[in-house]
């Protein structure tokens, strides 16, 4: 549940720094506003176009008539931004990624090659490299109590975080119509079902089929 287990290929992110300075991945979650103010202005200008305040995109990416992209968001090379996406800021979505129709994003990390292609909901959450959600799955981020988000994993792990998502690991992919309640931590290739609601940490190399049947992948 490290950072370092659950992202197994720094180079699939312009943020790594961040990972590095950091244990879990919820401690980053705080701090992507001003690493994507900051690296903004460095990015080299024949790659990238400034279109609008604090909002830098590659000039390979893709963007979609109807899209809103609200500062500060960097997207990168050969992302595609499709009609209807809500870009809400403090966002930097990485290579090759896929922001789908109706989707919404905010204060959210995207490592190279993740796809949220259809009325998706990432906010405050972390999706690592070849992360996928399904159509209509989402990250609950905030608690129905307003309280602080906890991660139960082996233990309890309190985060101090009112607004808080969920972390995917690398390839971990979520069914259809899936709901991850705040503070749920996905492990490296985990599967989720269509239909799920997930609260809590799913170890790597898992199927989560419901709360009470969750097996180990046998085609790894």
């Amino acid at each position: 549940m490290k950072n370092n287990e659950l992202f197994l290929h720094p180079e699939t992110t312009q943020a790594w720094e961040l990972f590095e300075q950091t244990t879990y991945p919820w401690e980053v979650l705080p701090l992507i506003k001003a690493f994507v103010l900051r690296l903004g202005p460095t990015l080299p200008g024949d790659e990238y176009e400034q279109t609008d305040d604090n909002v830098w995109i590659h000039k390979s990416a893709v963007l979609y008539p109807g899209a809103y992209i609200a500062g500060p968001t960097i997207i990168g090379p050969e992302t595609e931004v499709r009609p209807g996406a809500f870009l809400r800021g403090s966002i930097l979505a990485g290579r090759k990624c896929v922001i789908g129709n109706s989707t919404e994003l905010k204060n959210c990390i995207l490592f190279d090659n993740v796809q949220v292609p259809h009325y998706n909901y990432v906010g405050d959450s972390i999706l690592g490299n070849f992360a996928h959600m399904g159509a209509g799955s989402i990250c609950s981020n905030v608690k129905s109590d307003k309280k602080n988000v906890v991660v139960h994993g082996d233990r309890d792990y309190e985060t101090g975080l009112r607004k808080f998502g969920a972390i995917l690991g690398d390839g971990a992919d979520v069914g259809c119509n899936s709901v991850l309640c705040p503070g749920t931590v996905l492990g490296t290739g985990t599967r989720v079902y269509p239909l799920s609601r997930v609260r809590g940490v799913v170890r790597a190399y898992h199927i989560y089929k419901d709360a009470n049947a969750i097996v180990e992948r046998t085609d790894r």
